[in-house]
């Protein structure tokens, strides 16, 4: 490892119904459920971890599912778009099997990679991409989802904003990215840390209007570190460039700051310490409802609030 940003460490997003995106991700998609626990500043919502069969950082999708929130709308100042990689040759796999639960997926092709985009039931987009390098990321399969089709983990995460240069001002020279590619409006930057989970796309466009916040966008996205002590460093590199960011917040599973990039995105800097085996067992990840210590005493009421998903 390295003292510098490892590529991505999760996204996080937000939904209209529990039960609905916990069916989706983890029937449809074939994400294993790596997490159960609750918001921690609104107990009586759920927050979910969907990603590989260790919770691996770069494959962890994360979701608020506020019930009734309503639809959001994404545009300028947001990360739009999720990219997954998949298995070469896996593409078609998925556009039947996505066609079966009554999602439709158009195809296409970004600096040359194919691809397929759909939305999620909520208006999430997502992209599933064939990598022109090998992904060699262990998958959690099902027994519809095979290892020759399992999502790998992130590709890319995509914001839109109305003018680049701030934002890329701050992945260059305070995380540590660099220009890798650009066609007409479309920028990608990449991290040489890691070869997976790497890659941020951005759009610049001035006339798409501003997004709002709600069911079918993201909250925001989370860079990763290998510790603590490198995520402090990375406290003060943001501040000298006179950004605010918060103190370092202990997420249970993480340790993590958070600061909101001049194009309007909320980033998020996150620990691989101490992950999600803190308090469950490799095998048991995602099977009981995890309480932050602050709220386990309330368990009984949280529990009786919090939507069935069975």
């Amino acid at each position: 490892m390295q003292n510098r940003i490892l590529g991505l460490h999760h996204i996080t997003a937000i939904a209209d119904n529990a039960k609905r995106n916990f069916d989706f991700y983890t029937q449809v998609l074939g994400l294993r459920l790596v997490k159960k626990t609750v918001n921690f500043d609104d107990p009586g919502t759920y927050h979910f971890y969907f990603g590989n069969e260790y919770g691996t950082p770069g494959t962890i999708l994360t979701f608020f599912p506020w019930e009734g929130i309503g639809k959001g709308t994404n545009g300028s100042g947001l990360a739009t778009h999720i990219g997954y990689s998949v298995p070469k040759g896996s593409l078609g796999f998925w556009k039947n099997h996505l066609q079966k639960h009554n999602v439709s997926a158009e195809e296409g092709e970004v600096f040359g990679e194919k691809m397929i985009s759909f939305k999620d039931p909520d208006g999430l987009q997502l992209q599933f991409i064939e990598p022109t390098t090998e992904d060699h990321r262990k998958v959690w399969t099902t027994e519809d989802i095979k290892s020759e089709n399992a999502l790998k983990g992130f590709h890319n995460v995509t914001l839109t904003l109305k003018k680049a240069d701030p934002t890329i001002k701050v992945l260059t020279d305070i995380l540590g990215y660099d220009l890798q590619k650009q066609e007409g409006e479309r920028y990608r930057f990449a991290t040489d840390t890691i070869d997976t989970a790497n890659f941020i796309d951005i759009i610049e466009n001035n006339a798409i209007p501003v997004g709002r916040n709600a069911a079918g966008t993201n909250h925001h996205i989370a860079f990763r570190v290998e510790n603590d002590q490198i995520l402090m460093e990375y406290r003060e590199k943001v501040m000298a460039a006179g950004l605010s960011i918060t103190p370092k917040i202990d997420r249970d599973y993480f340790y993590s700051l958070y600061f909101r990039e001049p194009g309007g995105v909320l980033f998020e800097i996150a620990t691989d310490n101490p992950g999600f085996t803190v308090d469950e067992p490799l095998e048991e990840l995602g099977t009981h409802l995890r309480l932050p210590k602050q709220h386990e005493g309330l368990r009984a009421k949280i529990e009786e609030v919090l939507p069935k998903l069975s």
